[in-house]
């Protein structure tokens, strides 16, 4: 799946760059009514193609390069246009603030971005399957619980995966008189290729040896819980047992990774809190004004390997200092400046300077209350692996996971947001740090239009 994943990604940024020059020769055609000379289209090409990069960049930022994003139709052309408009702004600043080329096209703009429009959209919403989509392979899904549920309904909604399960077997009823022959009336009554297992399951030991005899039936094998994870981006939380920390965490230092990282949290932090510096000034009138309480508050947080650290942050409620989940922590309610500025995440500008220090770091697990963290190791296992690493201001999870824990107690959401976590502590790397910080460019661009 992650190979299909990479295919994909390939074959949208091979034909978004080439709908897009296809754009300006249709641009400069119907701009003039006759075909484009060699020279005319010359004297475009470069500086559209620089355009085309940041274009791309802000494709990716608006999430039209991730899983899925070819299938929802019903968002996209909501989504294309407004990175269109995006798109517009970027063009108008490039041709008319930094005029490198010798060229301001006006008539010729204004035609290609509705052309552009158009011709991407077309491309997105149906010319990607007539030479994404390879052959459909045939697939049995054998496993349990609501992992295998969502992998179930997740691949036979979406064309894209180029698989199809044509039937899921439950691994609980292995001990079944007639469990293993209805498994293979269904492998060749159906045509199967691929068998996906949860091989983690405690009741899979009886199937395999069968399993091994399949092999000679030229029959693929993939573990159910890489596919779930290549798909969802998290981890299974059925499968997190002692042994796959052992197999998938590691604590060794990770020198050239490390080091990119520190310099990515100066190089970012650095500019930011100087221009944060306006802020300051503003948002202490503001709550001057609302209640005359002060600034700043400073709170505890649990930092890597346990570490209490100290965060700084605008006030927002009452009362400076509460401890989540205890009573006064429901009572203690937000004021009216604190509700703009945790709306517009003002009120968490003053943690760069955490990030500087080098108690956070821009990218990792947000750092939770020394409360909640008590709360939570002991309501769900292994909680605390997430605190091997540097927390940060945006992660994995913040990104991804759609119900967010806030502001109070919830286990649930709270082992929702594990699985991610865990996700990144495994694969963290500096590409998908850059990745993160790109996709929280958008988070941050949609709460400024509202």
């Amino acid at each position: 799946m992650g190979s299909l994943h990479r295919k994909e990604l390939f074959i949208l940024l091979f034909g978004d760059f080439l709908f897009f020059l296809v754009s300006l020769w249709l641009a400069l055609f119907l701009r003039n009514l006759e075909i484009p000379s060699r020279e005319l289209f010359s004297i475009h090409f470069l500086p559209f193609s620089l355009l085309f990069v940041a274009w791309i960049i802000v494709f990716y930022i608006a999430g039209l390069y991730e899983k899925h994003t070819v299938i929802l139709k019903s968002r996209l052309p909501s989504v294309l246009a407004n990175t269109q408009l995006v798109n517009s702004a970027l063009a108008v600043v490039f041709f008319y603030f930094i005029p490198l080329f010798g060229i301001t096209p006006k008539t010729i703009l204004f035609i290609y971005l509705f052309v552009s429009f158009v011709i991407i959209l077309a491309w997105r919403m149906y010319g990607y399957f007539l030479i994404g989509r390879g052959h459909l392979d045939n697939a049995i899904l054998i496993g349990s619980g609501e992992e295998m549920k969502e992998l179930l309904e997740e691949v036979n909604n979406n064309p894209i995966y180029n698989l199809k399960f044509v039937s899921s077997v439950d691994l609980n009823r292995a001990d079944e008189k007639g469990f293993w022959d209805e498994i293979v009336s269904r492998i060749y009554s159906e045509n199967v290729s691929i068998i996906a297992i949860d091989l983690a399951n405690e009741n899979v030991e009886p199937v395999l040896p069968h399993l091994y005899n399949l092999i000679f039936s030229k029959i693929s094998f993939i573990d159910m819980h890489k596919i779930y994870e290549d798909i969802f981006d998290r981890v299974p939380i059925s499968l997190l047992k002692y042994n796959w920390f052992l197999e998938n965490i590691s604590t060794q230092p990770r020198g050239a990774y490390d080091t990119l990282k520190r310099i990515m949290d100066i190089t970012i932090s650095l500019p930011l809190i100087l221009v944060s510096l306006i802020f300051y000034p503003i948002v202490w009138l503001a709550i001057k004004l609302d209640d005359g309480g002060p600034l700043l508050i400073s709170q505890e947080r649990v930092g890597k390997r346990g570490r209490i650290i100290h965060l700084s942050k605008f006030r927002s409620m009452e009362r400076n200092n509460v401890d989540l989940g205890s009573a006064t922590h429901t009572e203690n309610k937000v004021t009216r400046v604190g509700k703009i500025l945790r709306d517009t995440r003002i009120d968490e500008l003053p943690q760069l300077w955490s990030v500087l220090k080098g108690d956070l770091s821009l990218i990792g697990p947000r750092p939770e209350l020394p409360a909640g963290v008590a709360h939570y190791t002991e309501e769900i296992p292994y909680y605390n692996v997430r605190h091997l690493i540097k927390p940060g201001l945006s992660g994995w999870a913040q990104i991804y996971q759609e119900e967010h824990p806030h502001h109070s107690l919830d286990s649930l959401e709270t082992a929702n947001k594990l699985s991610y976590d865990l996700y990144y502590i495994k694969n963290r790397s500096f590409l998908l740090d850059i990745k993160i910080a790109l996709r929280t460019l958008k988070t941050l661009a949609s709460i400024a239009g509202r």
